[in-house]
């Protein structure tokens, strides 16, 4: 039999010719009006790059440690925006990006920006991405241990370590918590160090190979704190000499781990590490809705500021830290897009927040990503941002099934794409449901594989209406004790047969959850649907399955022709190279 040797991947063929750390000094003579593939794939190592969608723009990612920022750099960071036209967008890892940077100006600004203290080291390729951690670190009232000085310990190798700058076989999402009541859930990272408890003594359970489709696993490893950076380093000197180097797509530690076993990966990291460790503890993790003004555990408040849905102007930068000087009041970037203030004596602040958007996680869009079908921070506007608000129902919002805004690890997702299913192309979404996110349980099912623009709303409206009727203090509550009980197909048509017949009858009303098994679950539930719905017409075809009484149904909802371009303007897209964004 003929073997075939496998061969390196595009990116990988370029390390194996010139290592991005030796690549670098070349950055200070590039022209960057005229930059080859080979340069876009080794300037992500530092964090500037482009787009298909504008070749001659740049964009530059800076990486904010644990989203910690002071005053002097945010005011730095407005003043650089302001004279050069910049825009500022708020990233899923608590750092900023500068877009609109063009091959004059790029290369003075990223000199700036890492002279402020703020390195744009790698940020974006393959590379240890910004470790991330909960807002209220050290300071909230559900802070256990403080992990900003380990994360500082952790960066400061991987910053400084030759061989390892833009060397790994595919990035590195970190995400270390010391609070037993996070903002947002860190189980979309490929390694996460969850608060964890062991006896009397408080230190972090290891969780590996999340992604933003995938929930991280437990690797049965229990830390103290004075452990976390060794095996840190462990860890990632393991995924460099073991990850794969082959297939782009499949790169991600998760596939590494579906390929050899966690508890092979486990070893690697052991010869590493070369000390031993505690089999894990009891992980420390409770639901906690979080509001504008949020009590410390020394008696002030924090205040969450909220973004233009990761959009922020330099204008606001400048009130916010005029604001935190003469207060002597704390900023820090969360993951979620917003910005906070700790250390308020008083819940007040001189600052309108009108966007409703806390709660709510949108991804760059198609104004900054030529994967986006959606300008998702305009478009989150036709969500039911009121309700949303309201209830403190986390979203997330990514323009392509890569995922950027976390669309399954939320109580409701959607991904932006097109489709041609109800009429002519035009704007819709994925939609997901379900999420046991906080705890790392399940990642959201997919309800709709598609529904138009301009019936979103009113799909998330029936959703939400749902939850309202349940009687529960959260979505994710609703979600472990009914909507996860059902089908998803089950439930893609009861919400439907409700648009359709403007029934009220919620799924919470239907008491019979704890008879359903995985035996013969579809029967009991098509005795469920035909108990309310035996009248519809479309009936009939609920034989073996809902699936073809889902897709009449919602063609006759949703088949409208050619859309109100006010609603689902017209989508003009540019073919994309690979070579530009293999992230």
């Amino acid at each position: 039999m003929e073997m075939t040797e496998k061969k390196l991947n595009k990116r990988e063929r370029y390390k194996a010719q010139l290592s991005p750390f030796s690549y670098y000094p070349q950055i200070e003579t590039l022209d960057f009006a005229s930059i080859s593939e080979g340069d876009s794939f080794y300037l992500q190592d530092f964090g500037i790059f482009n787009t298909p969608i504008e070749e001659e723009e740049y964009t530059l990612r800076l990486r904010i440690t644990a989203g910690r920022i002071t005053t002097t750099q945010l005011r730095a960071i407005a003043d650089i925006v302001t004279r050069n036209n910049l825009e500022i967008i708020l990233t899923a890892r608590a750092g900023m990006q500068l877009h609109g940077l063009d091959s004059e100006s790029i290369l003075p600004i990223f000199k700036q920006i890492n002279e402020l203290g703020i390195s744009t080291g790698q940020t974006f390729g393959d590379n240890v991405r910004n470790i991330v951690t909960d807002v209220y670190d050290g300071l909230g009232s559900a802070s256990i241990i403080e992990t900003y000085p380990l994360i500082m310990q952790m960066q400061e190798y991987f910053l400084k370590t030759p061989h390892l700058v833009g060397m790994l076989p595919r990035r590195i999402s970190t995400g270390i918590s010391g609070n037993s009541a996070n903002v947002t859930s860190f189980f979309a990272n490929d390694l996460y160090f969850a608060l964890a408890k062991k006896g009397d003594v408080f230190g972090f359970n290891v969780y590996m190979g999340g992604k933003n489709s995938e929930i991280a696993r437990s690797a049965d490893i229990f830390l103290l704190p004075d452990e976390v950076v060794s095996f840190f380093i462990a860890f990632i000197e393991a995924f460099n000499k073991h990850g794969s180097r082959f297939t782009r797509s499949r790169t991600r530690l998760f596939y590494l781990l579906e390929e050899i076993g966690i508890e092979t990966f486990v070893d690697y990291i052991a010869h590493e590490y070369q000390n031993s460790w505690q089999k894990a503890g009891e992980t420390v993790l409770k639901k906690t809705l979080f509001s504008r003004y949020q009590q410390l555990r020394d008696g002030r408040y924090a205040f969450c500021y909220e973004s233009n849905f990761g959009r922020v102007r330099a204008e606001e930068l400048n009130a916010i830290a005029d604001f935190a000087e003469v207060h002597s009041i704390e900023i820090r970037l969360g993951i979620d897009h917003n910005i906070y203030l700790l250390g308020l004596t008083e819940q007040f602040v001189p600052f309108q927040n009108l966007k409703k958007s806390q709660t709510v996680v949108a991804c760059a869009g198609s104004h900054y990503c030529p994967y986006s079908f959606w300008n998702i921070k305009d478009d989150a506007q036709l969500l039911p941002l009121e309700k949303i608000h309201e209830h403190r129902i986390q979203i997330g919002i990514s323009g392509c099934a890569k995922g950027c805004g976390r669309h399954q690890h939320c109580d409701i997702g959607l991904i932006g794409l097109r489709t041609n299913n109800f009429g002519d192309a035009d704007k819709g979404a994925r939609i997901y449901i379900g999420a046991e996110h906080s705890t790392g349980v399940s990642v959201g099912r997919e309800l709709f594989e598609m529904v138009p623009m301009e019936h979103i709303r009113l799909v998330i409206d029936s959703i939400i209406d749902e939850y309202e009727q349940s009687g529960y203090d959260t979505f994710e509550s609703f979600s472990t004790d009914t909507l996860n009980c059902y089908s998803v197909e089950f439930i893609a048509l009861w919400i439907l047969a409700k648009l359709e017949s403007r029934s009220t009858t919620p799924l919470s009303a239907i008491d019979v959850q704890d008879n359903l098994c995985e035996e013969d679950q579809f029967m009991i539930e098509k005795e469920l649907f035909l108990q309310y719905y035996s009248d519809k017409a479309y009936v009939y075809l609920i034989e073996d399955n809902f699936g073809d009484a889902i897709r009449q149904l919602s063609k006759s909802l949703w088949s409208v022709g050619k859309s109100d371009p006010g609603i689902a303007p017209e989508i003009k897209k540019l073919l994309v190279s690979k070579k530009y964004w293999e992230v």
